[in-house]
């Protein structure tokens, strides 16, 4: 990555979900309950090589994340974070299959995934499930829906 790009690709990741919760934390507030689901990526906890700008914005919506979880508990409002690491069948796929550096990689890491790469309905239905009640009492909590590509 160039130098004169870090600025704004970290701005581009990590301004999104915050001006989202700036957004709609009010309301919930005042409601005294809600749900946010943030989503972030593995490389906020896995060093992957060539991911160092990604991982560092990544990392930087997890804490975010974490520390609203523990800030807005006390009215009701849960937080928690999922982190997918590679999801088949979506554009970020196909762009990295596109890449001959990227794809490499992440053909050693789908081999790590004896559970299967993760597809987008399985991300989906996390999210639905942390922002139902049968998560009443999970927040601040990272999540990776991964096939076991790491355990981290």
């Amino acid at each position: 990555m160039r130098a004169d790009t870090i600025a704004t690709t970290i701005s581009s990741f990590v301004l999104p979900p915050l001006h989202l919760c700036h957004a709609v934390l009010p309301g919930m507030r005042a409601a005294g309950r809600g749900a946010i689901v943030l989503v972030a990526s593995e490389a906020a906890k896995v060093p992957t090589p060539g991911e160092s700008v990604i991982g560092a914005a990544m990392a930087a919506i997890t804490m975010f994340g974490k520390t609203l979880a523990l800030e807005a508990k006390r009215d009701g409002v849960r937080v928690n974070i999922l982190t997918p690491s590679l999801v088949a069948n979506t554009p970020s796929a196909e762009r990295i299959e596109a890449s001959p550096f990227a794809a490499k990689i992440f053909a050693k890491a789908a081999q790590q995934a004896s559970l299967g790469v993760a597809q987008p309905e399985d991300l989906a239905a996390m999210a639905v499930f942390l922002a139902g009640p049968g998560a009443a009492r999970v927040t601040g909590q990272v999540i990776s829906v991964n096939g076991g590509i790491s355990i981290a």
